[in-house]
């Protein structure tokens, strides 16, 4: 091994250091900048990746041995930070001998000579693989957690706060693009006096199995049902007008009817029934989207008032 002063490392002929140096779980290593070769690497390598410190001859070694989605990036990285003379770091998935590949810190210190100029890159490479499935787990948790803030606790269909973004996503688009949007803004009919005949628990019951109904009539990936909120519910249909908005109401009521779902309590039939306020509009820079939504509400509450189990277009 060789090795001087300034790099911090060790002497030559110095064995304790290096004794030293090798029994640490980091892996020092040293590049010739001249020759782009290694002139030392630990023999910790070859415990963490297979591969002998002797097949480490230069940087195409180190380069090739990388995961292919890190080694671009990584490589110009080290590359230009090694040229202007900065020291760095990078965390890559480094390839192991049998084919499986670990997370690797490398930190990199250049060495210059007596006239500032690059001479050698030395440094360590660290095992971060349990640091890093660590922070994929956190990450994971973190979506896992975030995708629970936007469902409805009790149905598992999309929330009140998932729906305001949504909406507001596919207005702004409708409006660019000037492609029509429609809103179904649904309820189910005489809900409390469902709750007051079979009890609260078979009203949540009640609640998901609607759910589950509903949201099986958005037939399209952009199609959005959400849980607006007590008994009632919303689709929001992009790229629709007011005829394909009002078959794909009918569809809902349809599905309802056909999960006869026993209503002995209400006045609009023995089996559970739904009212629907449609609305639909290709929205300006003078429209505005709450001005929509109570449209749509309006037109729901016309469909209460004329005997519910109805669609009412605004």
């Amino acid at each position: 091994m060789t090795m001087r002063n300034k790099t911090g490392l060790v002497e030559p002929d110095n064995d304790v250091y290096k004794t030293l140096l090798e029994s640490t779980r980091a892996i020092p290593w040293k590049i010739d900048w001249q020759t782009l070769e290694f002139s030392y690497i630990g023999p910790q390598i070859e415990d963490l990746l297979g591969w002998t410190p002797e097949s480490w001859q230069s940087v195409n070694d180190w380069a090739e041995r990388m995961h292919p989605d890190d080694q671009a990036w990584v490589v110009d990285f080290c590359v230009s930070q090694s040229k202007a003379g900065s020291d760095h770091e990078a965390d890559y998935r480094a390839l192991t001998r049998d084919g499986n590949y670990v997370w690797i810190r490398d930190v990199v210190h250049v060495v210059r000579d007596d006239n500032g100029e690059v001479e050698a890159l030395v440094g360590f490479m660290f095992d971060i693989s349990e640091r890093k499935e660590t922070e994929q787990k956190l990450l994971d948790l973190q979506k896992e957690l975030e995708a629970l803030s936007y469902q409805d606790g009790l149905t598992a269909v999309p929330n009140r706060r998932m729906l305001d973004s949504v909406l507001e996503q596919e207005w702004l688009k409708a409006r660019h693009n000037q492609q029509p949007l429609s809103v179904l803004l649904i309820d189910i009919d005489f809900f409390k006096q469902y709750n007051d005949l079979y009890g609260h628990i078979q009203g949540d019951d009640c609640l998901k199995q609607v759910a589950e109904v509903l949201s099986g009539a958005a037939t399209r990936s952009r199609d959005f049902f959400a849980r607006y909120g007590g008994e009632e519910f919303v689709m929001v249909l992009p790229e629709t007008g007011a005829d394909a908005a009002m078959k794909v109401a009918q569809r809902c009521q349809r599905r309802i009817l056909a999960a006869q779902i026993p209503h002995q309590q209400s006045s609009a039939s023995q089996l559970l029934t739904i009212s629907i306020g449609s609305g639909s509009i290709v929205p300006t820079q003078q429209d505005q989207l709450r001005d929509f939504i109570e449209q749509v509400d309006q037109a729901l509450y016309q469909a209460k008032q004329a005997g519910r189990n109805r669609v009412q277009a605004g």
